[in-house]
């Protein structure tokens, strides 16, 4: 009887020996392949500022509102700050007085967001839904070796921020 036992925890002995072997050496093959996370990279070059249009121009792979007023552009980002629905652009034909949050205001468009209503004035600020800050503008430039116009989605600027083209 000690015999059967003495030989059984022999082989459970073992056995832990080797599972504790077998997960050094795994976990020495996985460290072989590097963990990396592909994401999409923070600054994106765009196009030549010169087929830039005159008005909105929408970027659906950066979800990026690029917009041209004379030799001005800015970038308003188009994704929704409650959860990240894509806003859409509502241009209203011209100039339309609002108030919004206790002030009158002077609006071309404005942003809706389609999955929970948020709405967003021309300058990204929020004024209705569940969203709880207004739309980021990011810095644009202009990339010294192609000309082409750059933004940086990783960063943040002020809304009244411009770039000059000229």
């Amino acid at each position: 009887m000690k015999e059967k036992r003495r030989e059984f925890l022999k082989n459970l002995g073992r056995i832990a020996g080797y599972g504790v072997l077998g997960g050094l050496f795994a976990g020495f093959g996985r460290s072989l392949w590097p963990n990396i996370l592909y994401e999409p990279p923070k600054r994106v070059r765009l196009l030549d500022p010169k087929n830039l249009a005159e008005g909105m121009n929408y970027f659906p792979e950066q979800r990026l509102f690029v917009f041209k007023k004379g030799d001005e552009v800015w970038a308003i980002s188009a994704v929704c700050q409650h959860l990240g629905c894509t806003v859409n652009f509502v241009p209203f034909g011209g100039k339309v007085k609002k108030k919004i949050l206790e002030k009158e205001v002077e609006e071309e468009w404005e942003f809706h967001c389609p999955c929970h209503g948020s709405k967003y004035s021309q300058d990204g600020d929020i004024y209705e839904g569940p969203a709880p800050r207004g739309l980021p503008f990011h810095p644009l430039e202009i990339d010294p070796a192609t000309g082409y116009l750059v933004v940086d989605l990783s960063k943040e600027v002020k809304k009244d921020w411009r770039l000059k083209l000229s």
